[in-house]
């Protein structure tokens, strides 16, 4: 069967595992179904999702085949209790994996109880798993891909703290990144990226880490960054009007995010600079209150706003009313905002650790070197400084960075996926 697309031009059939693809959540969830709504577009896809996804997709459907894998009792009673303690630890991430891996593991075993003999059979073209995108969970339908290409990601993942955030790192509960370890004895793990006919990786840093990790050829792994923009993120018609020059931050407020290095950062501006610009924090999180305190002590109060949590459809209205977009987290898997900001025309000023240091450019904004506290905290204000007095430099920018963001639309990122899937298509029929 393998081949049929390219020899027949017939369209291709795809099998699409999601476990998270929902349109009304954020973050992964919300990454999977954009993805499957692109490809979905352009081939013959059955999507296999969690039974949680299922009100939200049913209300999107639009006659596309989707099938949804149920939980045991006992599975329903474990994640509803883990859930509520993950809520009141949001931030221990480590744990949070940990926590979740049980009721993968149950979605996992079905997906290959149930589609195994068809994926034999060869009903499909290729099977793509794309979620979970960390790279510590195993795929055990691999197993089942002999002659079916298997593709997985993209995934990302494993950047660690930089190494002058150890407190950072800390408060974040990076000790129990140990917990990592633990992914390489989970059965199929090592299986699903040395059989993977292709293996997508959201950032440099993963690409890497996966290349060292299973000894991957250089043909087995590609760069795909995981987040996309979509068009509501349009930029504004925006005048030449001067002052106040708008900066926006767009997070979780949380330690590593840093929107303290930048509320100090405002405060280093000189007078004249800061009696003419604004700040909008737009979020919610652990450090808001401490956040708040900051601007107060400081004395700053009166030119940062602080929205507190704001559903993802009405942040656009921020990035259209604001002029640079400074996120300077300093360990940044995907950095989705980054990408909206873009696609609204700010320039942006990030920290160059992990994807939002690939998303951005030279002519786009400023990335800074993450050594220490103090050093980004300097750098973020002069480059502040530097776009408010040159806003030549300014509007250069926002020009590029709208030119730079449409790369990342997700029907263009469905197309290079479904190009991806032909090419992989066409090796494994010749190398049969």
């Amino acid at each position: 069967m393998i081949g049929v697309y390219v020899s027949l031009g017939s369209i291709m059939k795809v099998l699409l595992i999601i476990n998270e693809c929902n349109p009304e959540w954020s973050s992964v969830p919300l990454v999977g179904y954009n993805l499957f709504n692109g490809i979905s577009r352009l081939a013959d896809v059955t999507l296999v999702t969690h039974e949680r996804n299922k009100k939200a997709l049913e209300d999107v459907r639009d006659k596309r085949n989707i099938e949804y894998i149920n939980e045991n009792p006992w599975i329903s009673k474990y994640y509803l209790i883990s859930h509520k303690f993950l809520l009141r630890n949001p931030a221990n991430w480590p744990l949070r994996h940990l926590l979740s891996y049980p009721v993968y593991a149950e979605f996992n075993h079905k997906v290959d109880a149930l589609y195994r003999k068809d994926i034999l059979k060869g009903h499909y073209d290729i099977v793509h798993a794309i979620t979970p995108m960390i790279p510590r969970y195993p795929v055990k339908i691999v197993n089942a891909c002999k002659d079916t290409p298997f593709i997985i990601g993209p995934v990302n993942g494993g950047i660690p703290f930089p190494e002058g955030f150890k407190e950072t790192a800390r408060k974040e509960f990076a000790h129990f990144n140990f917990l990592r370890v633990f992914s390489r004895i989970i059965p199929n793990y090592s299986n699903t990226y040395k059989k993977a006919h292709k293996i997508l990786a959201g950032s440099t840093y993963t690409l890497n880490m996966l290349k060292k990790m299973f000894s991957l050829d250089e043909d087995r792994i590609s760069l795909f960054y995981e987040n996309g923009i979509n068009g509501k993120f349009a930029p504004a018609i925006k005048s030449n009007k001067g002052f106040p020059i708008r900066l926006l931050f767009v997070g979780r407020l949380t330690p590593y995010k840093g929107a303290d290095m930048l509320i100090n950062a405002v405060n280093m501006l000189d007078a004249s600079i800061k009696d003419k610009i604004s700040l909008t924090i737009v979020g919610d999180g652990q450090e808001a209150k401490n956040l708040k305190g900051l601007t107060e002590k400081l004395g700053i109060s009166h030119i940062v706003n602080f929205t507190g949590w704001i559903d993802n459809e009405s942040t656009v209205e921020y990035y259209q009313n604001s002029d640079i977009f400074c996120f300077p987290s300093i360990r940044e898997f995907g950095g989705a905002v980054v990408l909206e900001a873009m696609a609204s025309g700010l320039p942006c000023i990030v920290v160059n650790n992990g994807g939002i240091g690939e998303y951005v450019t030279d002519k786009t904004g400023f990335k800074i070197e993450p050594l220490s506290v103090e050093q980004i905290t300097l750098e973020l204000s002069k480059k502040i400084a530097a776009l408010f007095e040159n806003q030549g430099l300014l509007n250069e920018m926002s020009k590029n960075a709208i030119s730079r963001a449409k790369d990342f639309r997700w029907e263009i990122k469905a197309q290079k996926i479904v190009d991806i899937y032909k090419e992989v298509i066409c090796k494994a029929e010749f190398s049969a």
